[in-house]
């Protein structure tokens, strides 16, 4: 067995609609090198979250020691469990204690061991299992290699930014750790003075400034960032966070993203972007919001719908928290759909997309 199944990483996660309701749990299994080896979710049936979370770390650890992994490091968005599995809280819950010690027996089965907390954001790929075997309500064992095509050539990114880049720092995540075959050779900045900008540049990732207030008229604006698409040899334009409307020339049709909090055709069109959006929808009084990662068109938040994701809306929701809880789904929505792009999956006709198989 080679070193970097010796050393694993692990990402778990569970959840319950009603804690107790409808529940699963979840896990992926990578090797040192950030290659995905396992990944499975359970449906449990009627339980609470906390026992979700449990499970997912159980199974998980379980599936590391029949791979004989001497050494596990578990990430894990709950920080309730995070904290009692290091003895930082202790586990008062009847319902709780028996997978306490059986993940603490695991554990000590191990050469070493650690079990860190996560945002949330940043376990998008063990929460899309939960969601999945919740929506199936069977259990699903996921592709064992998400980056399966490694000798294949990654997607060249073109990242337009326009505020804080949490979305550009989501997709560098998700290439970062194994779950996108994709390269950033460029971000675009609408403006040169927000946090995005600072946040690109600190990772290393080349940023040019494009202010559509330095040029006469849209045209002028369009073809200086078509040049600088061109010259870094862009595949795919992902806007994120973007507020421009640029004229997308003819090469780059079908090959401009962009991402919309709420699940057009509804709440779009020029006004409709942050905070307009969730306010609207709230409203409206709207039980359902989401998020829509579609193709581009030269109108605002129109084109081909290639993925969307659903989120409920609670009856003492802000506008922030309602984003917030979007925002979970957009960094799930964003990379499955550049995943698509970049295994030749997406079939744009008539205005639609149709995902080959």
């Amino acid at each position: 067995m080679s070193k970097q199944t010796d050393q694993l990483m692990i990402r778990t996660d569970g959840g319950s609609r009603g804690n107790p309701g409808p529940a699963a749990a979840a896990f992926v299994l990578s090797n040192s090198a950030g290659r995905q080896i396992e990944a499975r979710a359970f449906f449990l049936g009627r339980t609470t979250n906390n026992v979700a979370e449990y499970t997912g770390l159980v199974k998980a650890l379980e599936a590391a020691k029949r791979l004989n992994a001497e050494q596990v490091t578990v990430f894990s968005d709950s920080e309730l469990l995070v904290r009692q599995v290091n003895g930082q809280y202790k586990v008062k819950s009847e319902q709780i204690r028996p997978l306490f010690q059986q993940a603490r027996e695991l554990l000590g089965k191990f050469q070493s061991w650690k079990v860190q907390h996560l945002s949330r954001d940043k376990n998008a790929q063990a929460d899309e299992l939960v969601n999945r075997a919740l929506n199936l309500e069977q259990d699903v064992e996921a592709e064992t290699a998400p980056r399966r095509d490694l000798d294949s050539k990654p997607v060249r990114l073109g990242v337009l930014i326009s505020g804080g880049g949490t979305t550009l720092m989501n997709i560098l995540d998700c290439i970062q750790n194994g779950r996108l075959n994709a390269e950033i050779p460029l971000v675009v900045s609408s403006r040169s003075t927000v946090t995005g900008v600072e946040k690109a540049r600190a990772a290393g990732l080349n940023v040019k400034i494009i202010r559509k207030k330095d040029h006469p008229d849209i045209d002028g604006f369009s073809k200086q960032l078509e040049e600088a698409l061109t010259t870094a040899k862009v595949d795919l334009v992902i806007q994120a966070g973007w507020l421009c409307l640029w004229n997308i020339p003819a090469q780059y049709e079908n090959r401009v993203m962009n991402i919309h909090p709420a699940l057009l055709p509804s709440f779009g069109g020029q006004g409709m972007w942050g905070h307009h959006v969730h306010e609207a929808v709230l409203k409206a009084g709207c039980k359902i919001s989401g998020c829509t990662v579609h193709f581009c068109t030269n109108e605002y938040d129109r084109g081909p719908i290639i993925v969307q994701r659903a989120c409920p809306v609670r009856e003492d929701d802000t506008a922030d928290s309602l984003a917030a809880r979007v925002f979970e789904q957009e960094c799930v929505a964003y990379p499955q759909a550049i995943s698509l792009f970049q295994e030749g999956k997406l079939l744009v006709a008539d205005g639609r997309v149709k995902i080959r198989p």
